[in-house]
């Protein structure tokens, strides 16, 4: 009988991690194919990445901007209120895209799982970085909108990467652990759904943070997500640099979800087999 130290089993568990850029083509390559899957055979093609958001957005800005007259900053205007949900739906939609396409993802490729060389931690992966193609594509749009209603575009847009990357770690953690427990759980994608639609209306995105009353203040200030759609906002559309404290808060939240994720997936991953 073998005997595996605890040192080495630590290894095994993380060794993946350590091993997935040398695997980053692989991971490109897959998020890639599900870009071109999700949008083959249709008419408009990847503008629907485009026309999803944009119908939300003028529903959303009909029902909040023109009956109930919500706004942000200073401005009175619809189209200065449908940049601001534009900005902050955008980081949002690619979370959300992420978590719910990973939740069935090991069960959707079962004949990956019993292939012991194949990194089934890439597919969770992929589809995180699938999320964040298309929240580039629609970044492109942003940026011509904010060109045509603001005439000016903020030199801050800079700082767009510092933005970007510890969304991209939230992601990776959060796909890899509801990816694992979707093997488990086949009741998780549906769960799933209503808590990111209420994580969503506690976040400060159709509204702006200051209607707030403040006995539910301290609750949008736990919530991790108002930094980062803060900052997209300030460093997007109002030319200042990001909410510091916020981006801080929400970069600590992502660090610890992408290890307990990515430890959950790895933990979990020899059982994947004898349930799918």
């Amino acid at each position: 009988m073998v005997m595996v130290s605890a040192e080495q089993a630590r290894r095994v568990v993380w060794r993946p991690l350590w091993e997935l850029p040398q695997r980053r083509e692989l991971v490109l390559s897959l998020a890639r194919r599900e870009l071109a899957a999700r949008y083959r055979g249709s008419s408009l093609g990847f503008a629907w990445s485009v026309a999803t958001p944009a119908m939300m957005i003028a529903i959303y800005t009909f029902i909040f901007a023109g009956i109930f007259g919500a706004r942000f900053g200073s401005s009175s205007s619809k189209w200065s209120y449908a940049l601001y949900l534009f900005c902050g739906l955008l980081p949002w939609t690619a979370f959300q895209e992420a978590a719910q396409n990973s939740a069935n993802t090991i069960v959707a490729h079962a004949n990956l799982v019993k292939k012991v060389i194949f990194p089934l931690e890439t597919l969770p992966a992929a589809h995180a970085l699938a999320a964040i193609g298309n929240q580039l594509c629609g970044m492109v749009v942003l940026l011509f909108a904010t060109l045509f209603i603001q005439q000016r575009l903020p030199a801050t847009w800079l700082f767009l990467p510092l933005l970007l990357l510890p969304q991209l770690v939230l992601m990776f953690g959060v796909a890899w652990f509801v990816a694992a427990l979707g093997v488990y759980v086949r009741d998780t994608a549906h769960a799933l759904g209503l808590i990111l639609t209420a994580w969503m209306y506690l976040t400060p995105i159709i509204y702006p943070a200051s209607v707030v009353p403040p006995q539910y203040g301290k609750l949008i200030a736990l919530n991790p997500f108002s930094g980062l759609i803060e900052s997209y906002r300030r460093t997007l559309l109002d030319g200042r640099a990001p909410d510091w404290a916020g981006l801080s808060y929400f970069g600590v939240f992502a660090a610890l979800a992408f290890v307990f994720g990515y430890w959950w997936f790895a933990r979990t991953r020899r059982g994947f087999a004898d349930v799918v």
